[in-house]
């Protein structure tokens, strides 16, 4: 009987303290808070808000309204995640996810016309070989359900989904998924026939090095394996250089830098190929201290010489998942006049980001506080190369036979 009883008040204790965690990860009041914080600080430093032409006082009463809905930590976090999402821009993210979060991209890349949307680009670079060609296919539905209507009910309140920019945007983290959900998609090909692609089966290539080197007759190909926050890169990326210096050219491949990186590494690359400092990227922005008026600033970044000089003719490999850093890189090597690249728009993540944190979240979220821009002036995110890549094919390495057509 005491043993009964020991375990009815163990019992007790523990469903009371499931009740006491679960009332404070749903307290309201602090997700109101923190949705004003997180909405006050877009307000004050996103420096993109303009030209997104998102209602604040739309974020403000919608979400408002949506609080009393939000029954557990993980629909709070997808809460945050559907506020931020109304910017349409993947640089604007949470420091987490949940099993429902939307990923941040997919190995295909979609584009919005007309009412339909079709596959553009395949991360050909990256992944095992497609029995089919998918550039060109419509995307008709998406785990049995027809997409353009995924899109409509996409969980955004406040942009304009009519706006093809928007769509686009959205069929993509669509297509990128949930991710504890399939991500089958029915497509129509060129020739009019259909197929299914279950994007959770394509393989993608596990590169565990920072880079690989090789040579192509004499060329060299240097391939930077999604590593640009690693400050490791540095001398990997050295010791390759200086066993590639007596090539008649290098490639560098950076289709596979996904998840940016920091300009520490970039330029530390950027530096083995100049002998004189050279500027690389433009910068603008706004500084604000206590309530004063925003004071708008605007720089130019340099890169220092370092170690010894390979002066030989580069080209840059970059593509849709190309990305921030990888991005800032690309078009640092074009603005010192040290590279021409090579491929498509890039993954277009506009900015440079900062760190925010909530009042009550164990957890941050990530801000473009400043504008970059290629040396000439082109905003990053509008960037398209000189030597324009239009992917036909998913079979054929398009880009690197481009490459080496330019170096001869």
């Amino acid at each position: 009987m005491k043993n009964s009883k020991k375990y009815l008040i163990v019992c007790f204790l523990f469903i009371q303290g499931l009740l006491t965690a679960q009332n404070s990860e749903i307290d309201h009041a602090k997700i109101k808070e923190d949705m004003n914080l997180m909405i006050d600080n877009i307000e004050k430093y996103y420096a993109y808000l303009e030209e997104k032409r998102v209602n604040l006082n739309c974020l403000k009463q919608t979400y408002s309204a949506m609080i009393k809905d939000v029954n557990s930590e993980e629909q709070s976090v997808l809460f945050f995640e559907s506020l931020i999402n109304e910017f349409y821009d993947s640089h604007l993210n949470l420091g987490t996810h949940r099993p429902a979060s939307y990923r941040i991209y997919a190995p295909v890349y979609a584009e919005y016309q007309n009412g339909q949307t079709f596959i553009k680009n395949v991360w050909q670079s990256q992944i095992e070989p497609i029995p089919v060609s998918l550039i060109d296919a419509e995307v008709l539905e998406i785990n049995g359900r027809n997409f353009q209507k995924e899109i409509d009910e996409f969980p955004t309140y406040c942009n304009d989904k009519n706006d093809p920019e928007i769509r686009t945007w959205i069929g993509n983290k669509v297509i990128a998924g949930q991710r504890n959900q399939p991500r089958v998609l029915k497509l129509k090909l060129k020739n009019n026939t259909t197929t299914l692609l279950d994007i959770n089966e394509l393989k993608i290539l596990d590169d565990k090095s920072l880079l690989n080197y090789s040579k192509s007759g004499e060329y060299g190909i240097i391939r930077i394996n999604n590593s640009l926050g690693n400050s490791d890169l540095i001398k990997a990326f050295d010791d390759a250089l200086d066993n590639l210096l007596d090539t008649k050219g290098l490639i560098i491949d950076l289709r596979n830098t996904v998840d940016g990186g920091d300009s520490y590494v970039a330029r530390a690359i950027m530096s083995r190929f100049i002998d004189t400092a050279q500027p690389y990227q433009k910068h603008s922005g706004f500084e604000i201290y206590g309530n004063h008026e925003p004071i708008e600033k605007y720089w130019i970044e340099y890169v220092i010489p370092r170690g010894k000089t390979y002066n030989k003719p580069v080209v840059i490999l970059a593509g849709r998942w190309t990305g921030s850093m990888g991005e800032g890189l690309a078009i640092g090597f074009e603005g010192m006049g040290r590279g021409q690249i090579v491929g498509t728009a890039m993954h277009r993540l506009a900015g440079a980001i900062y760190s925010f944190s909530y009042k009550h979240r164990d957890y941050n979220y990530r801000i473009s506080r400043e504008k970059l821009y290629h040396i000439n002036g082109t905003p990053r995110e509008k960037y398209v190369p000189k030597h324009k890549i239009v992917q036909t094919t998913n079979s054929e390495d398009v880009f690197m036979e481009t490459a080496l057509k330019l170096m001869n």
